[in-house]
């Protein structure tokens, strides 16, 4: 298909592109800062460091989206990402929910096991979309594309040999993972989802139909399952709602109002 500049695209075409930016941008933003909640609390000092440098990169890729929609008019990016309200958010609920009970400065109990797959599993996802993105019929969508896949390469290595070294620890490691795995396929379907214009994305060449996204996504877990000798589930939920249609859990509006308060401070200023 034909590449479509800003000037050419219709109604429609510009619609199904807005929400799959949100998607996208709203998803790394997310799950950004929660990566940001374990600094000082990961396992160990150099995972501290990793795990911060790939939230860094993670929330330096949701401005790139947010700028492609204040390209499209949508509003200025530093709005996007701190103004706009939990029902206008098009995140997958499984990112925003917590690392764990507590609070980061306050006894904070959190789930490594939970942080890797969620992690893992999604930056997998992300990949697949990457790689189709980087032949978008919208031109600085596929261009954006093409930059972030440079950095998935590291965050992946990262959180696949997490999730191998762990499920092989077996004992309470095991038993842990276990439990998260079942956890993240409660609501990873909301992640595989591409939402309410899925058709109208595909249809216009922005990105490859879900299905296929979400068999490809699968080719690409199963060999990694088979080495551990673990059957991966097949039940992809969305046990808590879907972030594509602007539902959410009290812990995005939590999560909101803390990465906003200072934002709110002065509206005015450069962040």
């Amino acid at each position: 298909m034909s590449k479509i500049d800003i000037h050419q695209m219709d109604a429609a075409f510009k619609s199904a592109l807005t929400d799959l930016l949100y998607q996208l941008a709203d998803d790394d933003f997310i799950l950004a800062y929660r990566g940001s909640e374990w600094l000082g609390l990961a396992p160990h000092i150099e995972e501290d460091v990793a795990f911060s440098s790939i939230s860094q990169d993670t929330m330096g890729h949701a401005s790139m989206f947010y700028q492609l929609l204040e390209d499209l008019g949508e509003g200025k990016v530093d709005d996007l990402a701190h103004s706009r309200k939990a029902k206008d958010r098009r995140n997958a609920i499984l990112l925003e929910m917590v690392n764990g009970p507590g609070h980061y400065l306050k006894k904070p109990q959190y789930d490594w096991a939970f942080a890797v797959v969620r992690n893992y599993f999604y930056v997998q996802m992300k990949k697949i979309r990457m790689d189709s993105l980087k032949n978008s019929s919208y031109e600085p969508l596929a261009q954006i594309a093409i930059n972030v896949n440079l950095e998935l390469y590291y965050h992946l290595l990262h959180w696949r040999t997490w999730f191998v070294q762990l499920m092989q620890a077996g004992d309470e490691a095991r038993k842990r993972m276990d439990a998260a795995i079942n956890r993240v396929f409660d609501d990873f379907g909301g992640v595989l989802s591409l939402g309410p214009l899925e058709d109208e994305m595909s249809k216009s060449g922005l990105i490859e139909p879900e299905e296929i996204l979400k068999k490809k996504w699968i080719l690409v877990m199963e060999p990694v399952f088979d080495s551990i000798n673990v059957s991966m589930p097949t039940n992809f939920g969305m046990k808590n709602g879907n972030g594509r249609k602007g539902e959410h859990t009290e812990d995005l509006d939590t999560a909101l109002s803390i990465l906003s308060e200072v934002y709110h401070v002065n509206p005015a200023a450069a962040w």
